[in-house]
């Protein structure tokens, strides 16, 4: 089969992201959101990212029009796969939405539909009984910032078919991303299993009043030498995706310390609103973020 048709189901942050990189490398398709805000928040994502294309990252006008001429979107779920060839899974870290989600879609789904994960700290196999197609299930899982951070990882369950996943790779190098392939189930993947102890460690240092976020994401940005702390990614994450993660990892046993961390999240931030870049408020407060000023490090 050819990979022609995507749908992008969830229109946060990263699934714009993904819907938007796809339909920028040729491909045609479809955000599907559950609610007409995350409609209306993914077309706010997609003129930010067509501004963005054309002052960084050297796009024409052109290139931008097609783009968003093979962008559609829908609170219909039925609507959004009927022509799918593979869809891209971006709803919210909670293993009940998931198996709902995934039982929804596979009653509407075509039989040829490639199902695909993008869950940050969920193996497939948690969900792969709801998606009614073991076969053609798989993770494919993509850092924030896709075209710059252009991992996908890519991750099957003992009854994925090699054939399907090997299309989902050559997929994942059709819209530019270096794939990265795991031979087997690992909760938070590669990305992740690095990047969570790190975002743990400082939630950690702020809930035990150590220290505070600008502070810590100094101290990582200058010992290191990368351009975000983890407070500042963490924004872009979303706080409620982190709220989710320190959640479920929280439920086991060996790592139930971070239930209350997660505690921490939502009651100072997330019942706040304070969700991040897409709240415009979270660790910072956007547009114009402190770690962006060119004193930040000073």
């Amino acid at each position: 089969m050819t990979i022609k048709n995507i749908t992008v189901a969830g229109g946060g942050t990263l699934g714009s992201q993904i819907a938007w990189q796809s339909a920028f490398k040729g491909f045609n398709v479809i955000i599907y959101d559950a609610f007409d805000k995350g409609i209306a928040a993914s077309q706010s994502f997609h003129k930010q990212f067509s501004e963005l294309f054309i002052a960084e990252r050297g796009a024409t006008i052109q290139e931008i029009e097609q783009a968003l001429n093979r962008i559609s979107y829908t609170t219909n779920l039925a609507e959004a796969v009927k022509d799918a060839d593979l869809i891209s899974e971006s709803v919210p870290e909670n293993i009940e939405i998931k198996n709902s989600f995934y039982k929804e879609l596979n009653k509407v789904a075509p039989k040829k539909t490639i199902f695909t994960t993008n869950s940050s700290s969920m193996v497939p196999s948690m969900f792969v009984k709801a998606t009614g197609r073991p076969k053609q299930f798989l993770a494919m899982h993509f850092a924030n910032g896709i075209w710059d951070a252009n991992v996908a990882e890519i991750m099957g369950t003992p009854e994925t078919d090699e054939v399907i996943f090997n299309q989902v790779v050559a997929f994942a190098k059709a819209i530019d991303m270096v794939p990265i392939i795991l031979k087997k189930e690992q909760p938070g993947y590669v990305l992740n299993s690095l990047l969570i102890p790190l975002l743990t460690a400082a939630t950690a240092l702020l809930a035990n009043d150590v220290s505070d976020p600008y502070s810590i994401d100094k101290t990582w940005m200058i010992s290191t030498g990368v351009k975000l702390g983890p407070f500042a990614i963490m924004d872009m994450v979303g706080l409620e995706t982190l709220y989710n993660i320190l959640k479920g990892l929280g439920e086991q046993p060996k790592h139930k310390d971070l239930s209350l961390l997660a505690d921490f999240i939502k009651t100072q931030y997330v019942d706040k609103g304070h969700l991040g870049v897409k709240s415009g408020q979270g660790f910072y407060t956007y547009p114009n973020p402190k770690f962006m000023d060119s004193d930040f490090l000073s």
